[in-house]
């Protein structure tokens, strides 16, 4: 009886249990205890994007070898409806979405379905496929839900972020993960030459154009890969960063049809250690120009071959593609400044932010003599054309721009560096024009694609 009845006092003298009670975080710290509140102020301004194209199917596997259809007409191509499925970001309360181009980009029919089950046409206003991005705006739309941005430049390895969007098209879903690294660039990473923020949130296909954002709901980037060698999540994903995404934004809404960025007009390499103790830097970093064109923004800063750029605009630069995305990121007109190494000192200089320089003789011809050639677009090479078309700045002579109509028996691609046709040398427009002119049965084309030589044969007058 005494223990029972001293259980009895023990039980009153204890305080009775409260009820449990909703709270939003307070701080990071508290944020172990839910990530609801982040998800419920971001989820609604991420979207599933539906993006159907028609694409030519050959109905020989053999129709796009440049030998056998020297040969064989294996008639024309079917046409196919592609569809795709991936994920955006509203980013405009009045219908800005941004995607991957790799979802939308050539896209016919684009259909995009919100959180809470409206639904939408879209049109692509901007894209481009070497950052892999699309700004899309919503027909009809007003008043939507909008992540704001946030500054991409101040993440840190560490960092607490969730990625939303619609793996496998299952609906949308939510993944949680840390910033597990900065600065990775191009190859294997992902898509084109960008330059990304790595995540170990989980990303996977239907996942591309959705949303990375930290604790606060904001956006950090556009997830837009994985690496994988399986085809799915392995822990590595990666995201266009944030301030990328912002120029992005801007020109769309400024009305630009194409992505302006300044140029820089110089080939660089990263500066490793043997480099650094040749060079006199305390450590290896920055990158060391190789190349320069002389009409280069650089160049008309004082800068030159050897030269070690340091930084722009005070952000670091250690490879090519940080610096393509820095110049990307401050957009055309104004100026930056330049921190650069020479002779075992550094300097500084004021950089003009300006697009490649298009040049007279950078006019398309295009041929239309009843030969072959017909349908292929050429230009004298300048640097406009050097920067769009990805070629080395020591190119010169006439580039195919267009390779349409009969032509497309050629095999020949934008890009290629005509050489000579028929025997005769090609140095600027004029001079195919007048090749293409003379009455011939068989054809031989010498171009240089990818830095090598190659010869085409064919038949036909």
């Amino acid at each position: 009886m005494r223990i029972a009845a001293a259980c009895l006092i023990l039980a009153a003298a204890l305080p009775l249990p409260l009820p449990a009670q909703d709270q939003v975080p307070a701080d990071r710290a508290e944020i172990g205890l839910s990530f609801a509140p982040v998800v419920k102020s971001a989820a609604p301004a991420v979207v599933n994007i539906y993006a159907s194209r028609i694409v030519a199917q050959r109905r020989s596997p053999f129709a796009a070898d440049p030998f056998f259809s020297q040969f064989f007409d294996f008639g024309q191509t079917v046409p196919r409806v592609q569809n795709s499925l991936g994920s955006g970001v509203i980013l405009g309360a009045d219908g800005i979405v941004v995607s991957n181009f790799h979802v939308v980009g050539g896209a016919e029919d684009i259909r995009v379905v919100l959180a809470d089950r409206r639904e939408f046409e879209g049109r692509v206003i901007l894209a481009d496929e070497a950052a892999d991005l699309a700004v899309i705006r919503l027909d009809g739309a007003e008043n939507l839900p909008a992540l704001d941005l946030a500054d991409s430049d101040l993440v840190e390895v560490g960092d607490l972020v969730l990625a939303i969007g619609n793996p496998f098209g299952i609906g949308q879903t939510v993944t949680s993960g840390i910033v597990s690294g900065l600065a990775r660039a191009g190859g294997d990473m992902g898509r084109g030459r960008g330059y990304f923020i790595q995540t170990d949130a989980a990303i996977n296909p239907g996942n591309s154009g959705g949303a990375l954002v930290d604790t606060a709901g904001r956006l950090l980037g556009i997830n837009t890969s994985i690496l994988t060698r399986s085809g799915g999540s392995n822990g590595i994903g990666f995201a266009i960063p944030s301030n990328l995404v912002a120029q992005y934004v801007a020109q769309a809404e400024a009305g630009a049809a194409r992505f302006a960025r300044p140029w820089s007009g110089i080939e660089v390499q990263p500066v490793d250690a043997g480099m650094a103790e040749a060079l006199g830097l305390n450590a290896p970093g920055g990158v060391m120009i190789r190349q320069i064109h002389p009409e280069s923004p650089f160049a008309k800063a004082g800068l030159g071959a050897g030269d070690v750029v340091i930084s722009i605009d005070g952000h670091p630069v250690d490879g090519p593609q940080e610096l393509d995305y820095r110049l990307a990121t401050l957009g055309p007109g104004g100026t930056a400044a330049v921190r650069y190494w020479r002779d075992g000192g550094e300097a500084e200089a004021e950089l003009a932010l300006d697009p490649a320089p298009k040049n007279a003789g950078a006019d398309e011809l295009r041929i239309n003599l009843g030969t072959p050639l017909d349908g292929l677009g050429v230009a004298s090479l300048g640097p406009a054309l050097i920067e769009r078309l990805g070629l080395p700045l020591s190119a010169e002579g006439v580039v195919v721009t267009e390779v349409a109509g009969r032509a497309r028996r050629t095999q020949l691609q934008p890009g290629d560096v005509l050489i000579a046709v028929n025997g005769r040398p090609i140095r600027e427009p004029a001079d195919l024009a007048t090749v293409a002119a003379l009455p011939t049965r068989l054809w031989q084309i010498e171009f240089l694609r990818g830095g090598r030589r190659a010869v085409i044969r064919l038949s036909g007058g």
